[in-house]
Protein backbone atom coordinates (compact mmCIF):
# COMPACT_ATOMS: atom_id res chain seq x y z
CA UNK A 1 0.00 0.00 0.00
CA UNK A 2 1.20 3.07 -1.19
CA UNK A 3 2.57 5.28 2.35
CA UNK A 4 1.29 8.78 2.77
CA UNK A 5 3.92 11.56 4.28
CA UNK A 6 2.68 14.97 5.48
CA UNK A 7 5.98 17.93 4.60
CA UNK A 8 4.68 21.12 6.69
CA UNK A 9 6.96 23.40 5.17
CA UNK A 10 7.53 22.12 1.62
CA UNK A 11 7.79 25.15 0.09
CA UNK A 12 10.96 25.50 1.40
CA UNK A 13 14.32 24.57 0.65
CA UNK A 14 14.03 21.32 2.26
CA UNK A 15 10.71 20.75 2.07
CA UNK A 16 11.20 20.53 -1.96
CA UNK A 17 14.56 18.47 -1.49
CA UNK A 18 12.19 15.98 0.82
CA UNK A 19 9.41 15.76 -1.64
CA UNK A 20 11.33 14.67 -4.42
CA UNK A 21 12.82 12.06 -2.31
CA UNK A 22 9.87 10.88 -1.06
CA UNK A 23 8.39 10.50 -4.70
CA UNK A 24 11.11 8.71 -6.25
CA UNK A 25 10.14 5.96 -3.16
CA UNK A 26 6.88 6.23 -4.48
CA UNK A 27 5.30 7.92 -1.52
CA UNK A 28 2.07 9.93 -1.74
CA UNK A 29 3.29 13.32 -0.73
CA UNK A 30 1.21 16.35 0.91
CA UNK A 31 1.94 19.67 1.50
CA UNK A 32 0.91 22.79 4.13
CA UNK A 33 1.31 25.60 2.88
CA UNK A 34 -0.02 29.37 3.46
CA UNK A 35 -3.28 30.26 1.96
CA UNK A 36 -1.10 33.16 0.08
CA UNK A 37 1.17 31.12 -1.07
CA UNK A 38 -1.13 29.22 -3.25
CA UNK A 39 -2.78 33.04 -4.09
CA UNK A 40 0.66 34.23 -5.65
CA UNK A 41 1.96 30.53 -6.15
CA UNK A 42 4.56 32.33 -8.96
CA UNK A 43 7.16 32.67 -6.34
CA UNK A 44 6.04 31.59 -3.10
CA UNK A 45 6.04 27.57 -4.33
CA UNK A 46 8.72 28.08 -7.14
CA UNK A 47 10.99 25.59 -5.44
CA UNK A 48 8.25 22.82 -6.26
CA UNK A 49 6.95 24.39 -8.98
CA UNK A 50 8.59 20.88 -11.04
CA UNK A 51 6.45 18.96 -8.81
CA UNK A 52 3.04 20.51 -8.47
CA UNK A 53 0.96 18.20 -10.49
CA UNK A 54 2.75 15.24 -8.80
CA UNK A 55 1.86 16.08 -4.94
CA UNK A 56 -0.69 17.54 -3.47
CA UNK A 57 -1.39 21.00 -0.96
CA UNK A 58 -2.99 21.96 1.39
CA UNK A 59 -3.73 25.49 2.98
CA UNK A 60 -3.40 25.89 6.86
CA UNK A 61 -1.86 27.86 9.21
CA UNK A 62 0.62 26.87 12.11
CA UNK A 63 -0.64 29.45 13.84
CA UNK A 64 -4.08 27.85 13.63
CA UNK A 65 -4.90 24.48 15.48
CA UNK A 66 -8.44 24.28 13.56
CA UNK A 67 -6.84 24.32 9.94
CA UNK A 68 -4.40 21.66 11.03
CA UNK A 69 -6.77 19.46 12.73
CA UNK A 70 -8.82 19.57 9.59
CA UNK A 71 -6.03 18.53 7.12
CA UNK A 72 -4.97 16.14 9.68
CA UNK A 73 -8.18 14.68 9.96
CA UNK A 74 -9.09 13.81 6.54
CA UNK A 75 -6.32 11.51 5.79
CA UNK A 76 -4.89 8.95 7.26
CA UNK A 77 -0.99 10.07 7.42
CA UNK A 78 2.04 7.68 8.04
CA UNK A 79 4.96 10.09 8.23
CA UNK A 80 4.89 13.48 9.12
CA UNK A 81 7.76 15.52 8.45
CA UNK A 82 7.60 19.08 10.48
CA UNK A 83 10.01 21.43 8.73
CA UNK A 84 7.53 24.55 8.43
CA UNK A 85 9.49 27.32 10.89
CA UNK A 86 10.61 31.12 11.30
CA UNK A 87 14.36 29.79 10.29
CA UNK A 88 16.35 33.00 10.07
CA UNK A 89 17.95 33.71 12.84
CA UNK A 90 18.49 37.26 12.48
CA UNK A 91 14.82 38.03 12.18
CA UNK A 92 14.05 35.97 15.05
CA UNK A 93 16.19 38.84 17.24
CA UNK A 94 14.06 41.82 15.54
CA UNK A 95 10.48 40.04 16.14
CA UNK A 96 10.92 37.38 19.16
CA UNK A 97 6.92 37.20 19.55
CA UNK A 98 6.34 35.66 15.97
CA UNK A 99 9.28 33.18 15.73
CA UNK A 100 8.25 31.54 18.93
CA UNK A 101 4.23 31.86 18.29
CA UNK A 102 5.25 30.23 14.61
CA UNK A 103 8.25 27.55 16.23
CA UNK A 104 6.65 26.53 19.32
CA UNK A 105 2.90 26.78 18.87
CA UNK A 106 2.74 25.21 15.27
CA UNK A 107 4.80 22.48 16.49
CA UNK A 108 2.76 21.51 19.44
CA UNK A 109 -0.20 22.03 17.19
CA UNK A 110 0.69 19.38 15.36
CA UNK A 111 2.05 17.22 17.79
CA UNK A 112 -1.36 17.18 19.69
CA UNK A 113 -3.46 17.02 15.90
CA UNK A 114 -1.20 13.51 15.63
CA UNK A 115 -1.58 12.33 19.17
CA UNK A 116 -5.37 13.06 18.92
CA UNK A 117 -6.41 11.58 15.02
CA UNK A 118 -3.15 9.97 14.11
CA UNK A 119 -1.32 8.20 17.20
CA UNK A 120 0.28 5.49 14.53
CA UNK A 121 2.06 8.42 12.51
CA UNK A 122 5.83 9.11 12.71
CA UNK A 123 6.69 12.38 13.56
CA UNK A 124 10.08 14.02 12.24
CA UNK A 125 11.05 17.01 13.75
CA UNK A 126 13.49 19.66 12.07
CA UNK A 127 15.55 20.72 15.17
CA UNK A 128 19.03 23.00 14.90
CA UNK A 129 22.96 23.46 15.74
CA UNK A 130 21.45 26.88 16.78
CA UNK A 131 20.47 24.95 20.13
CA UNK A 132 23.64 23.97 20.83
CA UNK A 133 24.84 28.28 20.51
CA UNK A 134 27.27 29.16 23.24
CA UNK A 135 28.55 25.35 22.98
CA UNK A 136 30.01 23.40 25.80
CA UNK A 137 32.03 20.72 24.02
CA UNK A 138 33.16 20.42 20.20
CA UNK A 139 32.30 18.95 18.19
CA UNK A 140 28.54 19.06 19.41
CA UNK A 141 26.80 15.79 19.81
CA UNK A 142 23.34 14.19 20.95
CA UNK A 143 24.44 14.50 24.44
CA UNK A 144 25.89 17.87 24.68
CA UNK A 145 24.20 20.58 26.97
CA UNK A 146 21.95 23.11 24.48
CA UNK A 147 22.70 26.88 25.44
CA UNK A 148 20.86 28.72 22.67
CA UNK A 149 21.75 32.50 21.85
CA UNK A 150 18.99 33.51 19.75
CA UNK A 151 15.23 33.64 20.08
CA UNK A 152 15.27 31.37 17.25
CA UNK A 153 17.42 28.55 19.10
CA UNK A 154 15.07 29.20 22.10
CA UNK A 155 12.41 28.34 19.71
CA UNK A 156 13.76 25.22 19.04
CA UNK A 157 14.90 23.58 22.34
CA UNK A 158 11.52 24.26 23.27
CA UNK A 159 9.89 22.08 19.76
CA UNK A 160 12.84 19.67 20.30
CA UNK A 161 11.45 19.15 23.93
CA UNK A 162 8.05 18.72 23.34
CA UNK A 163 8.72 15.96 20.53
CA UNK A 164 10.38 13.93 23.33
CA UNK A 165 7.95 14.57 25.74
CA UNK A 166 5.27 13.49 23.25
CA UNK A 167 7.37 10.38 22.28
CA UNK A 168 7.88 9.58 26.06
CA UNK A 169 4.73 10.89 27.68
CA UNK A 170 2.28 9.23 24.66
CA UNK A 171 4.48 6.07 23.29
CA UNK A 172 4.43 8.03 20.08
CA UNK A 173 6.55 7.61 17.14
CA UNK A 174 8.53 10.98 17.19
CA UNK A 175 11.99 11.96 16.22
CA UNK A 176 13.79 15.42 16.10
CA UNK A 177 16.98 16.11 13.70
CA UNK A 178 19.71 17.99 15.21
CA UNK A 179 20.62 19.14 11.86
CA UNK A 180 23.87 21.48 11.35
CA UNK A 181 24.23 24.27 8.73
CA UNK A 182 22.74 22.42 5.09
CA UNK A 183 22.89 24.65 2.09
CA UNK A 184 21.64 24.52 -1.72
CA UNK A 185 20.74 26.35 -4.99
CA UNK A 186 17.55 26.51 -3.32
CA UNK A 187 18.66 28.66 -0.07
CA UNK A 188 16.89 31.46 0.63
CA UNK A 189 18.36 35.07 -0.28
CA UNK A 190 18.27 36.41 3.14
CA UNK A 191 20.90 33.97 4.46
CA UNK A 192 24.47 34.15 4.45
CA UNK A 193 25.59 31.35 2.35
CA UNK A 194 23.15 32.88 -0.58
CA UNK A 195 23.80 35.98 -0.05
CA UNK A 196 27.53 35.39 -1.18
CA UNK A 197 27.42 33.33 -3.99
CA UNK A 198 24.80 35.19 -5.39
CA UNK A 199 26.69 38.51 -4.47
CA UNK A 200 30.20 36.46 -6.14
CA UNK A 201 27.80 35.95 -9.37
CA UNK A 202 26.11 39.30 -9.54
CA UNK A 203 29.72 41.15 -9.14
CA UNK A 204 31.48 38.78 -11.71
CA UNK A 205 28.70 39.73 -14.02
CA UNK A 206 29.32 43.33 -13.32
CA UNK A 207 25.65 43.88 -11.61
CA UNK A 208 26.88 44.93 -8.05
CA UNK A 209 30.53 46.11 -6.94
CA UNK A 210 30.32 45.39 -3.62
CA UNK A 211 29.06 42.24 -1.27
CA UNK A 212 28.39 43.66 2.74
CA UNK A 213 28.14 40.85 5.59
CA UNK A 214 28.31 40.51 9.42
CA UNK A 215 31.24 38.70 10.98
CA UNK A 216 33.80 37.28 8.53
CA UNK A 217 35.36 34.86 11.66
CA UNK A 218 31.77 32.64 12.68
CA UNK A 219 32.43 29.18 11.84
CA UNK A 220 29.78 26.74 10.68
CA UNK A 221 29.12 23.43 9.37
CA UNK A 222 28.08 23.46 6.13
CA UNK A 223 25.92 20.33 4.19
CA UNK A 224 23.85 20.11 1.57
CA UNK A 225 19.94 19.91 2.01
CA UNK A 226 20.12 17.06 -0.49
CA UNK A 227 21.99 15.46 1.58
CA UNK A 228 20.39 15.94 5.01
CA UNK A 229 17.32 15.31 3.91
CA UNK A 230 18.06 11.81 2.81
CA UNK A 231 18.91 11.58 6.75
CA UNK A 232 14.81 13.08 8.04
CA UNK A 233 13.25 10.17 5.69
CA UNK A 234 15.94 7.61 7.60
CA UNK A 235 14.84 8.58 11.40
CA UNK A 236 11.56 7.39 10.27
CA UNK A 237 12.53 3.80 9.03
CA UNK A 238 14.03 2.67 11.88
CA UNK A 239 12.46 -0.03 14.49
CA UNK A 240 12.79 2.74 18.04
CA UNK A 241 12.33 6.46 18.12
CA UNK A 242 15.48 8.63 18.51
CA UNK A 243 17.29 11.96 18.03
CA UNK A 244 20.29 12.12 15.47
CA UNK A 245 22.94 14.81 14.95
CA UNK A 246 23.05 15.56 11.16
CA UNK A 247 26.77 17.34 10.42
CA UNK A 248 29.48 16.76 7.91
CA UNK A 249 31.96 16.96 11.05
CA UNK A 250 33.65 20.28 8.80
CA UNK A 251 34.02 23.76 10.35
CA UNK A 252 34.77 26.46 7.68
CA UNK A 253 34.22 30.19 8.37
CA UNK A 254 32.26 32.64 6.65
CA UNK A 255 35.58 34.00 5.37
CA UNK A 256 36.28 30.61 3.85
CA UNK A 257 32.97 30.53 2.40
CA UNK A 258 33.43 33.93 0.53
CA UNK A 259 36.94 32.92 -0.46
CA UNK A 260 35.59 29.66 -2.00
CA UNK A 261 32.64 31.19 -3.87
CA UNK A 262 34.39 34.07 -5.21
CA UNK A 263 37.64 31.92 -6.30
CA UNK A 264 35.05 30.05 -8.29
CA UNK A 265 34.30 33.17 -10.45
CA UNK A 266 37.83 34.04 -10.62
CA UNK A 267 38.10 37.02 -8.05
CA UNK A 268 39.71 37.49 -4.95
CA UNK A 269 36.93 37.85 -2.29
CA UNK A 270 39.32 41.00 -0.15
CA UNK A 271 38.79 42.89 -3.28
CA UNK A 272 34.69 42.99 -3.08
CA UNK A 273 33.74 41.94 0.68
CA UNK A 274 33.14 44.68 3.50
CA UNK A 275 32.01 43.97 6.95
CA UNK A 276 29.17 45.37 8.31
CA UNK A 277 27.81 45.90 11.93
CA UNK A 278 24.56 45.73 10.83
CA UNK A 279 24.18 42.25 10.15
CA UNK A 280 26.17 41.14 13.24
CA UNK A 281 23.93 39.32 15.96
CA UNK A 282 23.30 40.52 19.44
CA UNK A 283 24.91 37.27 20.79
CA UNK A 284 26.87 35.32 18.23
CA UNK A 285 27.41 32.11 17.75
CA UNK A 286 30.77 31.11 16.98
CA UNK A 287 31.54 27.43 15.93
CA UNK A 288 29.61 25.11 15.22
CA UNK A 289 30.77 21.38 14.44
CA UNK A 290 28.62 18.40 14.79
CA UNK A 291 29.47 14.77 15.24
CA UNK A 292 27.35 12.70 13.18
CA UNK A 293 28.70 9.00 14.51
CA UNK A 294 25.24 7.98 15.48
CA UNK A 295 23.50 8.49 12.50
CA UNK A 296 26.23 7.38 10.32
CA UNK A 297 26.08 3.96 12.74
CA UNK A 298 22.39 3.76 13.27
CA UNK A 299 21.00 4.94 10.17
CA UNK A 300 23.61 4.18 7.60
CA UNK A 301 24.19 7.82 6.77
CA UNK A 302 26.65 9.60 4.91
CA UNK A 303 27.35 13.00 3.45
CA UNK A 304 27.85 12.78 -0.36
CA UNK A 305 28.85 16.43 -0.76
CA UNK A 306 32.24 18.49 -0.10
CA UNK A 307 32.44 21.53 1.02
CA UNK A 308 33.87 22.54 -2.36
CA UNK A 309 31.17 21.16 -4.08
CA UNK A 310 28.45 22.67 -2.22
CA UNK A 311 29.71 25.86 -2.95
CA UNK A 312 30.56 25.26 -6.83
CA UNK A 313 27.30 24.12 -7.68
CA UNK A 314 25.29 27.02 -5.36
CA UNK A 315 27.77 29.97 -7.55
CA UNK A 316 27.35 28.15 -10.86
CA UNK A 317 23.50 28.07 -10.32
CA UNK A 318 23.45 31.82 -9.37
CA UNK A 319 25.62 32.54 -12.69
CA UNK A 320 23.14 30.65 -14.77
CA UNK A 321 19.90 32.35 -12.95
CA UNK A 322 21.42 35.99 -13.40
CA UNK A 323 22.45 35.50 -17.10
CA UNK A 324 18.73 34.49 -17.51
CA UNK A 325 17.30 36.44 -15.79
CA UNK A 326 19.14 39.69 -16.31
CA UNK A 327 19.86 39.46 -19.51
CA UNK A 328 18.76 43.03 -20.60
CA UNK A 329 21.11 44.44 -18.12
CA UNK A 330 24.06 42.17 -18.92
CA UNK A 331 23.39 43.21 -22.99
CA UNK A 332 23.36 47.42 -21.79
CA UNK A 333 26.94 46.40 -19.96
CA UNK A 334 27.76 44.59 -22.90
CA UNK A 335 28.34 41.64 -21.11
CA UNK A 336 27.92 38.60 -22.93
CA UNK A 337 24.64 36.79 -22.53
Amino acid sequence: MTKKALITGITGQDGSYLAEELLERGYEVHGLVRRVALEAPERRTERISHLIDKITLHPASLESYPSIFHIVSRYDFDECYHLAAQSFVAESFADGFSTMNTNINGTHYMLAALRELRPHCRFYFAGSSEMFGKVREVPQRESTPFHPRSPYGISKVAGFDLTRNYREAYDMFCVSGILFNHEGPRRGFEFVTRKITQGAARIKLGLASELRVGNLEAQRDWGHARDYVKAMYLMLQQPEADDYVVATGESHSVREFCEQAFAEVDLDYRQYVVTDERFQRPAEVDQLVGDSSKARRVLGWRPTYTFEGLVKEMVQSDLETLTRTEGHKLSKLGRAV
